[in-house]
This record gives C-alpha cells, sequence and structure tokens, in this order.
C-alpha cells in the first residue's frame, strides 16, 4: 500500500499564553482517509501545521513511517498541503500551476507534460489546462490545488479544511471526488474539517478534538453510535442526553432516574454500578413516535409528550416534543428531538402534527452510557494560512506561507 504511517506522541503546543496542543499523540495508518475534526479552535489545524512542519511543537514528537521528522523542514518530510484558500498563482494558466513543483526540481519538460495531463485527468479537468483561476469554479480551483499537490508523489497528502469555501451541494460534490481521489492514489490522507457530515462521509477512523486534546479516536460508527464523553455526542449529530443517578441492575440493564424525565432504562455493560452518576445519549432515529402507547416490553422507555414543534425536511420530519405536565416520572418542561424517516411514500404527508399528543418509545439497547462517576471509567486558535500568492509558493516547495501581517514567528 502506498502513503506512510503518521504518528505524534505528547505534542504540546502554546502560542504566549494560548495552549493549543496539549499532550497529543495519535497514530494514523498507512493509506488512511484519517480526519482531524471539531470546533473553532480546538487545535486540528495547529495540529496539522505541526505534523506538516510549519510550525515547531513546545515538545513530544513527530515520525513518518517511524523516522523522526521534528525539526524538519516541510520540504524534507515527503507532504504536501492543501490549503483553504486553494493558494493558486493567479498569473499561471491551469497547466502551469500544476507543473510548478515539477519546474522547480527540474524536471525535463516531456516529462512535465505527460505528468501534468495524467495529474488533470486525475481531478477532471483535462479541458481546461489553458485557463487561468479567475476562469474557473471554486470546485474546480480546488482539483487544481489538489492535482498541484499530488504531482509531488507525496506519501502523506495534508488537507486543511479544503472544501468551507464552496457551497453546500459543490461541497458535496467535491466530497466525493476527494474520496474517489484517495481511493485511486492510495495515500495517507489528513484531513482537518469542522463539519461532521464531511468527516462521517469518507474517513477510515476520525480523530474528535476540543480544546488542544484528542477526546476520541475511531471509525465514523463507533464515533456516532459509542460517544465516549458528552462533548462527543452533542457534536457528532443530534442527541438526546439524560442525567441521573443508577438505581437498580437488572443484568446489562441500568435504570436510571434521570432529571426531568423519570425513570428510564440503559444496556450499561457493567460500566455504570448502582449509585453512579451516569449521562446517558439516545440519537433521535432511535426515537418512535406515535398517537398511541407501544406494546408492553420489559425493556422499552416510554415518553408521553406534545408535539412542540414539527420540521419537515422532505425525506424526513424532526419533532420536538415537550413532557405533558403531570405525566408520571416527567418534570413539565422536559423535551425530547425524535427524527422520523419517511421510507414509504404514505409517510411522506405526516400524519402526526403540531400540538398532537404522542407517546415516544425507545430501546435500553439504542441508548449509550456516555459518562458516568463511576471509579475507572474512561470516558486552538487556527493559525491564519497566509497570502494568496505566498502559500502558493509554500504549497508547491513544502515551505513555511509568512504571517499575512508580516510579524516574524
Amino acid at each position: 500500500m502506498k502513503g506512510s504511517d503518521v504518528a505524534v506522541s505528547a505534542l504540546r503546543k502554546s502560542f504566549g499564553n494560548f495552549e493549543a496542543l496539549k499532550d497529543v499523540s495519535l497514530e494514523i495508518k498507512k493509506g488512511e482517509f484519517f480526519s482531524l475534526l471539531g470546533p473553532s479552535g480546538c487545535g486540528k489545524t495547529t495540529l496539522l501545521r505541526v505534523i506538516a512542519g510549519f510550525e515547531d511543537p513546545d515538545s513530544g514528537s513527530v515520525t513518518i513511517d517511524g523516522r523522526e521528522v521534528s525539526g524538519l523542514p516541510p520540504d524534507k518530510r515527503h507532504c504536501n498541503t492543501v490549503f483553504q484558500n486553494y493558494a493558486l498563482f493567479p498569473h499561471l494558466t491551469v497547466f502551469e500551476n500544476v507543473a510548478f513543483p515539477l519546474r522547480i526540481k527540474k524536471v525535463p519538460s516531456r516529462l512535465i507534460k505527460d505528468q501534468v495531463r495524467r495529474h488533470l485527468a486525475l481531478v477532471q479537468l483535462e479541458g481546461h489546462a489553458d485557463k487561468k483561476p479567475s476562469q474557473l469554479s471554486g470546485g474546480q480551483k480546488q482539483r487544481v490545488a489538489i492535482a498541484r499537490a499530488l504531482i509531488n508523489e507525496p506519501s502523506v497528502l495534508l488537507l486543511d479544511e479544503p472544501l468551507s469555501a464552496l457551497d453546500a451541494k459543490l461541497r458535496q460534490h467535491m466530497l466525493l471526488e476527494l474520496d474517489a481521489i484517495h481511493d485511486q492514489v492510495g495515500i495517507t490522507f489528513i484531513y482537518v474539517t469542522h463539519d461532521q457530515s464531511e468527516a462521517l462521509s469518507v474517513s477510515d477512523r476520525i480523530a474528535i478534538m476540543d480544546g488542544g486534546r484528542v477526546l476520541q479516536v475511531g471509525s465514523p460508527q463507533q464515533i456516532y453510535e459509542n460517544p465516549k464523553s458528552e462533548f462527543v455526542a452533542r457534536f457528532i449529530g443530534d442527541t438526546n442526553l439524560f442525567t441521573g443517578p443508577v438505581v437498580e441492575r437488572q443484568g446489562p440493564i441500568a435504570r436510571v432516574e434521570a432529571a426531568g424525565y423519570g425513570s428510564l432504562l440503559v444496556e450499561a455493560n457493567g460500566e455504570a454500578p448502582v449509585g453512579a452518576r451516569v449521562t446517558v445519549a439516545v440519537r433521535p432515529e432511535k426515537l418512535r413516535i406515535a398517537g398511541s402507547p407501544p406494546a408492553a416490553n420489559p425493556e422499552m422507555n416510554v415518553f408521553r409528550g406534545v408535539v412542540e414543534e414539527p420540521v419537515y425536511s422532505g425525506f424526513q420530519t424532526k419533532y420536538l416534543v415537550r413532557s405533558v405536565p403531570g405525566a408520571a416520572g416527567q418534570a413539565p418542561g422536559s423535551s425530547l428531538v425524535v427524527f422520523r424517516q419517511h421510507a414509504q411514500w404514505s409517510e411522506g404527508v405526516p400524519d402526526i402534527r403540531w400540538k398532537d399528543e404522542v407517546y415516544l418509545s425507545w430501546s435500553a439497547r439504542d441508548a449509550v452510557v456516555v459518562e458516568t462517576d463511576a471509579p475507572g471509567h474512561a470516558a486552538a486558535v487556527d493559525r491564519p494560512a497566509g497570502t494568496a500568492a505566498a502559500e502558493a509558493g509554500a504549497a508547491v516547495r513544502g515551505g513555511e506561507p509568512p504571517d499575512p501581517e508580516g510579524r516574524a514567528r
């Protein structure tokens, strides 16, 4: 398999009094599409820049294929970066933008021509070689930037929120193209994004970051279905959260006295003993909504409420359901979110409407404990990238773009 293994160990990085990275350790596998996902300021871009060599860590190490690269300049790491704002040379054609890294290396012209054509075909821009960047759409510019990065034949491609400047529909299209390019070239991709849907769509694995720390690493399914903290549960998709003490255990099923919701059941698998205070998450699509109570089931949770807000989205309806005052164990004002998929034609017109009284139900096995106080339970300001012209040079040479305000780093 092409690409390189990348490992960071105990990385720390501060800017003045601000700690952007706090003891970050990760292992990224050869040929993997690995995403760094988190809110703005969480440290993901700083981590990418440390891997690329644009920032030196205060402590810790970066290794590529087992070789320590901390202290090496970017052009000695066999990595290339695709920047958020494309970083194309505006005065050069598409062909010359893509060819630039090879011209820097003094590759013979006949070889340059063949390689540029091959990489333009890879990103489906064969007919645009003679155009200037100003004549291209945002998606086309991004493909030029990717082709230019790949023509250097890096073992690791670093992508710093490359789709954030595109509109939503084009972003989805480019995401699929990026995934297809990864499948073709087979090298290691490290992808920075704050968009959860992007990361879930294309990643082999995802690292969730917040406050300069890595909170959880796993496959998209693991991250979504089994979040390890309340932050991860909230950040990845919509979720319903319940908090309270465990009052009873029957095998793997725990009974939680959730504040505002009454007695709830959750499959806890031994991680939440009686007396522990836990936070439980249930995804809105796991809930079922109906006008009558469900059939009796010893592992079923039932919530009675009134539809406060239905939001119809074509393929589904999102309901905000607030509790009925006086319902057993429920506090007035407690609310849950439920998604109802329109899987059949007859469900295209919702039969549950505003102010309807409804029952929500979900299995204990569809709930997950995300935090607990039980002993032994495991549960950055992104730096500006610089001016477009300077970044273009950095992107093709692997060099450091200057600070946009001209300050020394």
